[in-house]
């Protein structure tokens, strides 16, 4: 169909929250996708459940194209999920040195506009499209809506985080600006066992990974992995009080974002996706001592939350790294993101790994000073990435 053609039989609707797209007409288009991150039930469950709303700073805003089928139907051929934020936690990529140069100016920085998946630092935000469709015409003709939206209410700026890298070019060829940042990913280098991985660090480094893990065997604990139908209710529950639990740790710094709704929501119809390593007292405990809640679609496993009743030494590196990763060896994972932080993750054999976010400034004194230091922040963030990878303790880097 002609572009021309098409246009004419587009609609452009926003929507302040999911549940008021069909659920087949969403997932049609997300369910293609590698992340798990944008298929309706996640974003409904972390909007339903109180999670992330305008109370929290989270307003959703979804911008959807509908195109009107020769049935007279109507289908979902884009969606963007978007939301209106009024802060910048939950996010991980860290703007508030922009935020202090507005107040600094005298602008306003918020309400910004935001497109990521709430709360969750996981590469593969994109337009979502339907297979057929023209993607450089479509996300030309929704950055150009959201360009209307932005203006229409006085926002400072709009922002996709953890970009898809095969999207990022029709996003730039429009205008928008990457910013350069890294994330610890795990890579498996055709790993046919847990033996294998461990082949592939230094000496030093190998002891030390069996030390860790023997060190949670003295402490007599044996894992148990949960996935699929066998991620209960109950055990939800759990691991919305070890997650809860954890973020009070760190206090302000813990950030608790979700639910308890969330979590429990989760064993109904999204289950599937679900995989988590639960810490058992060998001697028949019944209920975990630790436990760590991971994603996982295809090839694909994410990390995100953990926690332990009992501070037991190298716990939180079997719980969150090693029993996923020789979960992923046996399941024939390639990928996997252990979460956001922590530098202590190079000495398990996750690599820096560069990531984008695309960032469109309204107010021109933001603009300008955003795209004249650009290239010097991505060149100091390449420099620190290479810093990090020339240390890892492998036997070939």
């Amino acid at each position: 169909m002609a572009k021309a053609e098409l246009a004419a039989n587009l609609t452009i609707q926003w929507v302040n929250a999911i549940a008021k797209v069909p659920q087949e007409q969403w997932d049609a288009l997300a369910l293609p996708l590698k992340t798990p991150f944008f298929e309706w039930e996640w974003l409904h469950q972390i909007e339903a459940s109180g999670s992330a709303t305008p109370q929290t700073g989270w307003l959703p805003h979804h911008l959807l194209v509908w195109q009107e089928t020769p049935q007279k139907n109507r289908e979902l051929v884009a969606a963007a999920p978007l939301y209106i934020k009024g802060h910048s936690q939950g996010e991980f990529v860290f703007d508030h040195q922009w935020a202090d140069l507005a107040e600094r100016l005298g602008v306003r920085y918020y309400p910004k506009l935001l497109g990521m998946a709430p709360f969750t630092p996981a590469e593969g935000y994109r337009f979502l499209m339907a297979a057929e469709a023209d993607v450089a015409f479509l996300t030309k003709v929704m950055l150009h809506e959201i360009d209307r939206l932005c203006a229409h209410h006085r926002l400072s700026g709009c922002h996709f985080l953890y970009v898809d890298p095969q999207w990022m070019p029709y996003a730039t060829a429009y205008g928008y600006q990457p910013w350069l940042h890294h994330s610890y990913i795990w890579h498996n280098h055709n790993y046919q066992t847990f033996a294998d991985y461990l082949a592939a660090f230094n000496a030093n480094q190998r002891r030390n990974i069996k030390r860790e893990r023997k060190a949670v065997a003295q402490a007599e604990l044996t894992f148990r992995v949960h996935h699929g139908n066998d991620v209960t209710g109950r055990l939800l529950r759990q691991m919305y009080d070890f997650y809860a639990d954890t973020c009070d740790k760190f206090g302000w710094w813990g950030s608790k974002y979700l639910t308890r709704d969330f979590f429990e929501a989760l064993s109904d119809r999204y289950q599937h996706r679900l995989v988590l390593f639960a810490a058992y007292p060998s001697q028949g405990g019944h209920q975990p001592t630790a436990m760590s809640f991971c994603v996982t679609k295809g090839d694909q496993l994410y990390g995100r939350y953990w926690g332990t009743r009992q501070d037991i030494d190298c716990l939180h590196f079997s719980t969150c790294y090693y029993e996923p990763i020789e979960w992923a060896i046996a399941n024939g994972i390639q990928r996997f993101d252990p979460g956001a932080g922590g530098s202590h993750k190079k000495r398990r054999g996750f690599p820096a790994t560069p990531n984008y976010s695309l960032h469109r400034f309204y107010e021109p004194r933001l603009a300008q000073i955003f795209d004249h230091y650009l290239d010097h922040m991505n060149a100091a963030e390449q420099d620190r990435i290479e810093a990090i990878n020339s240390e890892l303790p492998m036997k070939q880097r």
